[in-house]
């Protein structure tokens, strides 16, 4: 009797830890993904506390308008422009490594702007900073192609999408409350301390659980030169790459506008409270997509799951010319939200049409020559929008049908 009453309470710790276990495998968590999960949570938190008040501390600092401008430019140049060689030093260096470095990276912009209150000084801080993301998802991706087994990529992906929505929800709240307790001066510089902490708790996370993998483990060396790596882009990746880009054109077109339209030209316009509202409800509807939506993706062929994605994509801008109301408009938001359907997929497809010893290398490249390409939509859109914003949405919606029918007929999902 004693003997069975011991084994019980053991008995349930293996259920238990069988349990987390498979929940575990479930969802692609292994030590060096969860690793990266929560330096993506620290990090990120850190930076949407202190980056998305930086207007407003630049004005504070006594800036004006054309240093928000500059940030602004800046912060859209430098997310196409690290995109490439931030996988070049991580099919270089490693993906271990290469995160650490951009790591300190963005901990060196972050002093520069503690240390020094001036608004030229938060420029030079957040060149190294304000594109963490985008120098370090080329090493993220990369680690979660190589620890990962291939029906599991989807649900990788998908779970750095969920993730990188906590800081996105949970930083500007810890932002404001530092202002609101140390002012716009004080608040902001405070915040970047915090931002700091964060990042050196990310850099230690991430050395002791990441598993160390040599670089360049292919047959040849890392490609430093964009042009020459562009020969290694199989054809399948290049017609991604080409609907992506029109597709990128129907996102960014009306992009900027969309505030404009909810709540100043509509019938019934939106407040700001409301307008917060309704970005939350797309939010919250990419949250539940992501885990479901990967692990059906990983079963199967990813084309339909991307097809989908281009689809919501292209009718966003569409409904919103029926719109007349919040109410409407929460049913267009749901829509927008629902273009992360296939993101995950659109990604892990990229890493699997990558050579295998570039893949970090292809991906950044990748997204160096889209977002170069797409950033003029920015400006085109702005045109359309002096036309008539019904101009402006139509124009962005035949962008979106163009790459949904160029990618259903052409795209594959290997080479």
């Amino acid at each position: 009797m004693h003997g069975a009453g011991c084994r019980r309470p053991v008995s349930k710790r293996l259920r238990r830890t069988s349990f987390i276990s498979g929940i575990g495998d479930f969802l692609g968590l292994q030590r060096s993904t969860a690793a990266v999960l929560c330096m993506v949570i620290l990090v990120g938190m850190g930076e949407r506390m202190a980056e998305r008040f930086l207007p407003i501390y630049l004005m504070a600092l006594g800036g004006g308008a054309l240093s928000v401008g500059l940030l602004n430019g800046l912060d859209n140049l430098l997310s196409a422009l690290y995109s490439f060689p931030g996988g070049y030093l991580s099919d270089r260096l490693g993906y271990k490594r290469a995160l650490l470095l951009f790591n300190i990276i963005a901990m060196f912009g972050f002093t520069v702007v503690i240390v020094i209150p001036k608004w030229q000084a938060v420029l030079v801080g957040a060149a190294f900073f304000l594109s963490w993301t985008a120098v370090s998802l080329p090493a993220t991706m990369s680690l979660i192609s190589r620890v990962l087994p291939s029906h599991k990529r989807t649900m990788g992906v998908g779970m750095h999408s969920l993730v990188r929505r906590v800081p996105m929800a949970l930083g500007p709240i810890l932002g404001g409350l530092c202002i609101g307790l140390w002012g716009e001066r004080d608040g902001v510089r405070a915040a970047f301390a915090f931002a700091f902490l964060l990042a050196v708790a990310a850099a230690v996370l991430q050395q002791k659980m990441i598993e160390d993998r040599a670089p360049g483990s292919g047959t040849a060396a890392p490609e430093k030169n964009p042009l020459r790596l562009f020969k290694y882009m199989s054809p399948p990746l290049k017609r991604l790459l080409v609907s992506d880009i029109l597709i990128r054109f129907c996102e960014q077109i009306p992009y900027a506008f969309v505030v404009v339209w909810s709540m100043k030209r509509i019938a019934e316009p939106v407040s700001a409270l409301e307008f917060g509202i309704l970005t939350g409800v797309e939010m919250v509807t990419a949250l539940l997509i992501y885990v479901p939506v990967a692990y059906l993706a990983d079963r199967g062929t990813k084309k339909p799951f991307v097809i989908t994605t281009f689809v919501f994509f292209s009718l966003f801008p569409l409904a919103l010319i029926f719109c007349r109301s919040f109410e409407t408009l929460v049913l267009a938001f749901i829509l927008r939200g629902l273009k992360e359907f296939g993101e995950p997929a659109r990604k892990a497809m990229i890493m699997d049409l990558a050579p295998e010893h570039l893949k970090a290398g292809m991906f950044g490249l990748y997204y160096l020559m889209r977002d170069t390409v797409v950033s003029v939509a920015a400006f085109g859109g702005a045109f359309l929008w002096m036309i008539s914003p019904v101009t402006n949405f139509l124009a962005a919606f035949a962008f979106g049908v163009a790459g949904t029918a160029a990618f259903a007929v052409w795209g594959r999902d290997h080479g």
